[in-house]
């Protein structure tokens, strides 16, 4: 007999109405860190995850598809995070004993009737866990969405068929930065040195094969200035910069390592304007605290996330002016990663959108049906514009080889009391970044003797 049946079943013994069957919701895991060393920019990326999707949620759901979801905090540790993946991927499919017993029955449907009934993409915020996950999710069927992190070879969908990097990779990121720094030094950087100071965990070394391609290319001097995690004594490192006097300083951290750089770098004077930062070194508690002693302070934005839009405004009207918002309070808004990671739901769920447009239109999609989603956004212009991120995205479309989509990103300064964008659009540089995924793609699918698709 049926879960549901014997529900019906137990209901009638005692004379009462059946129980009414609740509608399926789409389920959202999110996995996140609150805690730990990367907690100043893991709050408001979670934040804002969550603020998109209870905003879809307040504007009916996914074609009236609810969405449910679930956090589990990882503390930015791998092992964590692998427990929070198998936790989560399966809580859409749990089974509950009934021994075919009734009452064990009506239990068991009290408890998962309003079970979610369908998994949506895993958003892993962490490197480290992409890498452990990334072998797990062929089998498992479940999508990793990695908007701008996680493995920079991944944008080939050849090989990974269930990772999406969506929107840019740590390569495209870093390739932006060195045309920035080719267009202040006039197009030769010839004799000059660029110091890569990183976390020295999967996350910090992702940029230096990309790296090494450009210094050999455009014939700079490499330094690879590696920091012990968690990165909050930096002093040896800082000496090495100004004995080694690089002209630029690219930073490759987070959290507590962002702001104790940024203080290093003042206490040995060396020119804030000469570091970049990655898009999550970008976060505004890494630089508040220090105010004018961070000015000129660069990062990079995935695509526009330093401006404001419309979606800005209805998270404020629908969530936060009636006391249902996940940050403290409204003053969240517009910070670059709460915008981060509202954008990076509301790509999660226009993929279950696209599915359903193929699938069924106000059904709950499959974790297979989602995949087929991501691989096939095309978010133009036009309808980033009614979603409220017409300002802070460009139009975006994946495809089966493609599943990054397009790489924009422009450069923020800090300006010793907020952000403000000081670039043009950069896109990688396609001559260097596509051989490398391709290489890259299929060394790793020659060690994990996987089949590289044919997407003709």
């Amino acid at each position: 007999m049926k879960l549901g049946a014997i529900a019906l079943a137990a209901a009638a013994i005692a004379g009462l109405a059946a129980p009414a069957v609740q509608a399926q919701e789409q389920f959202f895991p999110l996995l996140v860190y609150r805690t730990g060393q990367f907690a100043p920019l893991g709050i408001p990326w979670a934040d804002g995850k969550q603020d998109y999707l209870k905003l879809v949620n307040a504007r009916g759901g996914i074609n009236g598809v609810k969405i449910a979801f679930e956090e589990c905090e990882t503390a930015y540790d791998t092992a964590k995070g692998v427990e929070c993946y198998e936790r989560l991927n399966k809580i859409a499919f749990e089974e509950c004993e009934t021994a075919y017993d009734t009452a064990k029955g009506v239990e068991c449907y009290e408890r998962l009737k309003g079970r979610p009934g369908g998994t949506a993409s895993f958003d892993t915020q962490s490197t480290g866990i992409t890498f452990a996950v990334s072998d797990k999710a062929p089998g498992d069927k479940a999508t990793i969405v990695t908007t701008g992190y996680g493995l920079s070879q991944s944008a080939d969908g050849r090989v990974f068929e269930w990772n999406f990097p969506l929107m840019g990779t740590y390569w495209t990121a870093a390739d932006a930065m060195v045309q920035d720094i080719l267009k202040k030094e006039k197009g030769n950087l010839k004799g000059k040195k660029i110091a890569l100071v990183y976390h020295d965990s999967p996350y910090g070394k992702e940029p230096i094969p990309l790296l090494q391609k450009r210094a050999a290319k455009d014939g700079f001097e490499l330094l690879l200035l590696p920091v012990t995690p968690p990165g909050v004594e930096q002093k040896s490192t800082w000496l090495q910069v100004r004995q080694q006097r690089p002209d630029y300083v690219l930073l490759w951290s987070a959290g507590v390592m962002t702001p104790a750089a940024l203080r290093e770098a003042q206490a040995t004077n060396y020119a804030r304007d000469k570091i970049y930062g990655i898009w999550w070194a970008g976060s505004d508690h890494d630089v508040k605290d220090i105010g004018a002693g961070a000015k000129g302070y660069n990062v990079m934005t995935i695509h526009n996330t330093a401006e404001r839009d419309k979606v800005h405004d209805d998270v404020k009207a629908q969530l936060y002016d009636k006391g249902q918002g996940t940050a403290k309070d409204a003053s969240e808004l517009g910070a670059m990663a709460h915008t981060r990671g509202m954008m990076i739901s509301m790509l999660q769920v226009e993929a279950v959108r696209a599915a359903q447009e193929k699938f069924g239109k106000g059904k709950v999609m499959t974790s297979e049906q989602v995949r087929w989603g991501l691989e096939n956004l095309n978010l133009t212009q036009e309808r980033l514009n009614e979603l409220g991120f017409g300002k802070i995205m460009r139009a975006v479309k994946t495809s089966c080889d493609n599943h990054m989509g397009t790489d924009w990103t422009r450069v923020a300064q800090w300006d010793g009391g907020g952000w403000k964008v000081v670039s043009d659009w950069y896109q990688a540089d396609k001559s260097v970044t596509e051989p490398l995924i391709k290489e890259y793609g299929e060394k790793y699918a020659k060690e994990k003797n996987l089949k590289v698709r044919s997407c003709n």
